[in-house]
């Protein structure tokens, strides 16, 4: 059943400027700037005073509805990226032959070596706005930063997919790259 009108209402904290102009969104915080267009949703996102933004639907079915919730979702990220930011944690995991990572081209590329004994090197690139350094208080650990969860959070799924084990049983070969850990950077 249709429903004649749909909404949900965004705070924005202090600090944090969020322009909407064409279903087109820029959050500006302290530590960067985050642009998403949303054109692919047919909804209404407008600015109601300083610190309000109402995302709405008109007509809109069951599935169309959700979409309120999806794109607010995407909008408070963005308002907890340009914050806080986002870091995700990666643990090497191997019972043999130890995975060796190395970051180059300035953290642009990283490059694993010697995964379950293998010659071949596996390249993967960062997403933009991705850094990636070796942990310092603890062995076999890599740490993605960023403001954007959806390029940090596919960096590390890369991360993870090119170390899948192939042609054995996954039940006893447990070698890769797996998060350990996700969370905010600046811790509250």
């Amino acid at each position: 059943m249709k429903s004649i009108v749909q909404d949900k209402d965004i705070t924005i904290p202090e600090g944090v400027t969020v322009d909407v102009k064409s279903r087109i969104v820029r959050v500006t915080g302290s530590r960067g700037a985050l642009t998403r267009d949303f054109k692919h949703v047919s909804l209404e996102i407008t600015k109601v005073g300083k610190n309000k933004i109402n995302v709405k639907v008109w007509h809109g079915g069951r599935k169309h509805i959700a979409c309120i919730r999806t794109i607010a979702s995407h909008i408070e990220n963005m308002i907890k990226g340009v914050t806080k930011g986002f870091e995700y944690k990666m643990r090497f995991v191997y019972a043999h032959f130890p995975i060796n990572v190395n970051v180059i081209n300035d953290g642009a590329e990283v490059e694993i070596r010697n995964f379950l004994g293998e010659k071949h090197v596996r390249k993967i690139k960062m997403l933009p706005g991705v850094k990636i350094e070796h942990s310092t208080n603890q062995k076999d650990e890599i740490i993605l930063t960023g403001n954007d969860v959806d390029n940090v959070s596919q960096t590390a799924a890369s991360i993870q997919q090119s170390t899948t084990v192939r042609n054995k049983d996954i039940r006893k070969f447990l070698d890769g790259i797996y998060l350990s850990e996700k969370g905010l950077l600046v811790k509250d």
